[in-house]
């Protein structure tokens, strides 16, 4: 049995009177039938400069008669509701027990912040249609699969079928239906939206229930009352009567193609962007979190595009005021830099980077893999202009590492000069005494970071030494500023780690695959002997280095992985440092 729904959607133009006479008409369809509302708020599901704002604002209803509403329409069948914001989500709230089902349009089904309203909601015991315009089938799969998690409805139906005031005969979507029940389980809904006054509004929705849909969803308007939103696809109450036969020349209808061009429009035009909450400043990152969603008369980045652009590394070039879209021209490809801190002035362990660890300095093997990193575009030796860090030169491996000489003492300012030169806008930040460093990692908080929006993104699990930082090189410029001379800048972590009301601090758990707690840093005799005994392995078995082979052959001969366990970093064990660090590194205002 088909059920039907029967759609009001603006025709009452904010009149009540409207309202109650459509139902009153509709009274004799009961059992098998529901009615639908579109309670919105204009200043909730649209900024001011959009089109159809002031319709908007003419059209809406208080809270209190839609109460009265759906009480009415309760009497003689179910009730559902359509969701624009949070003036709907209001209504609902406030009705839910009247309510049967939800439905949400294409063009909000990216808005995180009304989903998550309707979370709060208790769903599960009611029905959500989700219409899917202007989606292909991955992109179902997903919106599906995260609005089911987070609302938890009873059941969740596809709605096929879009409004293009009218929608032409071929934009139906017929064409749909087969490969929706082909690729899903849920049950189907045909919203019709073909021209009212033609014999098609008569027929396909027949030949959609024929196809196999469970649900045909259809606009009606009052008999006799001026009716001046909506009526394109309206029918009344004695057409409405007549879709009741078969007629087998729509058959045709399913060579359409799934999407078509004005489909397209409708999404690029209705669609909710995003907005930014607040102020965002040149040479930082974007996240989804410093979003809202809503209608706008500019055209600007959808979620899609910019989650594309943060995927691949973008970050702004200007300045942005809260309120605003964004575009394309607003971002650039970040360039990045890997800038490997190192000296020779150790005490425990004298020119340790200099050591040899198989054929290669420690510095060296620091290099080799640190070059190993993608989507980087330097990598950068940063030592110090003093005489007994000049041997460095000779030892960075390969001839396109930057060899860069700086402040002995202030390692921001040594930092800041190359990447200033450079114009290097994000940092991945690593040390010389961390020869196996990881690129799996790497790239694993690469992409956390710019997703994220964040200034600064370390790696939490992680076997010490195998990880980095990603630091946006306008974040260190904040910390210089509040800092002239960060003489405690080699412990560069606490500039940012003790200042979270300043920086946005991302600390990123890391797959257990990667996460040991092993120690491959070298800083003494015993920590030069492992690594020496790792690279004899490696050599012997003609095994190129990855973290997944170095952890295999530690797990599996545990007495190797002890020979330095008993050591400790001295930034986490020595209780005077550790004070003092959080001391100097303080932001005071």
């Amino acid at each position: 049995m088909i059920y039907n729904i029967i759609e009001i959607a603006n025709t009452h133009g904010g009149s009540i009177d409207y309202l109650r006479g459509l139902i009153k008409e509709f009274e004799d369809f009961t059992e098998g039938y529901g009615m639908k509302f579109q309670p919105f708020k204009y200043d909730e599901i649209a900024t001011p400069d959009y089109e159809w704002f002031e319709v908007y604002k003419k059209l809406y209803i208080s809270k209190g008669d839609w109460a009265e509403l759906i009480d009415y329409v309760s009497i003689t069948k179910d009730v559902w509701i359509d969701v624009f914001d949070g003036y709907g989500i209001e209504i609902i709230r406030h009705n839910l027990n009247k309510i049967k089902g939800i439905k949400l349009q294409a063009s909000i089904l990216m808005n995180r912040n009304l989903l998550q309203s309707l979370s709060n909601l208790n769903m599960t015991e009611k029905k959500l249609i989700i219409n899917i315009s202007g989606y292909e089938l991955s992109e179902i799969k997903e919106r599906l699969s995260y609005i089911n998690k987070l609302i938890k409805p009873q059941e969740i139906l596809l709605e096929v079928g879009f409004q293009s005031y009218p929608t032409e005969l071929m934009d139906a979507g017929v064409s749909k239906l087969k490969e929706i029940k082909a690729h899903f389980d849920n049950r189907i809904v045909f919203a019709d939206h073909v021209d009212g006054s033609s014999e098609h509004a008569i027929w396909l929705p027949v030949i959609a229930a024929m196809l196999g849909v469970d649900v045909i969803e259809k606009h009606v308007m009052h008999s006799n009352l001026e009716t001046e939103y909506d009526r394109f696809s309206s029918v009344k109450v004695d057409d409405y009567r007549k879709y009741i036969e078969l007629q087998k020349k729509y058959i045709s209808l399913l060579d359409q193609s799934f999407i078509n061009d004005r489909e397209k429009v409708y999404l690029e035009k209705s669609i909710q962007l995003p907005i930014l909450k607040a102020n965002k400043n040149k040479g930082s990152t974007v996240s989804l979190e410093d979003l809202s969603y809503k209608r706008t008369g500019k055209n600007g980045l959808n979620t899609k595009q910019l989650e594309e652009l943060l995927m691949d590394f973008h970050i702004l070039t200007t300045d942005k005021r809260a309120g605003e879209p964004l575009y394309v021209e607003d971002f650039k490809k970040a360039t990045i830099a890997t800038v490997i801190a190192c000296r020779l002035k150790s005490t425990r362990l004298p020119k340790k980077a200099l050591l040899p660890i198989g054929n290669l300095s420690s510095i060296e093997l620091c290099l080799k893999n640190a070059l190993k990193f993608r989507n980087v575009n330097h990598t950068i030796l940063a030592t110090s202009s003093m005489e007994e860090d000049r041997d460095l030169e000779r030892y960075c491996y390969r001839e396109d590492v930057i060899f860069h000489k700086g402040d002995p003492d202030d390692v921001i300012q040594r930092y800041l000069d190359i990447v200033r030169m450079l114009k290097v806008d994000v940092i991945i930040r690593a040390t010389g005494d961390c020869p196996y460093l990881s690129n799996d990692i790497c790239q694993f908080l690469l992409k956390a970071h710019f997703v994220s929006g964040a200034d600064y993104t370390c790696g939490v699990g992680e076997a010490v030494g195998t990880s980095v930082e990603i630091i946006n090189a306008a974040a260190l410029e904040r910390v210089k500023s509040y800092f002239p001379r960060a003489d405690y800048s080699e412990y560069m972590t606490w500039y940012f780690q003790n200042n979270p009301e300043y920086f946005k601090v991302n600390k990123v758990k890391l797959p257990e695959k990667w996460c040991r707690d092993y120690r491959l840093t070298l800083d003494y005799e015993e920590d030069l002997s492992l690594f020496n005994t790792i690279e004899k392995y490696f050599s012997q078995n003609n095994l190129e280095y990855t973290l997944e082979a170095l952890f295999k052959f530690l797990d599996q001969n545990p007495e190797v992985a002890g020979i330095n366990k008993h050591l400790r970093l001295r930034y986490k064990s020595d209780p005077e440092l550790i004070r003092l660090l959080d001391e100097v590194t303080k932001i005071r205002s």
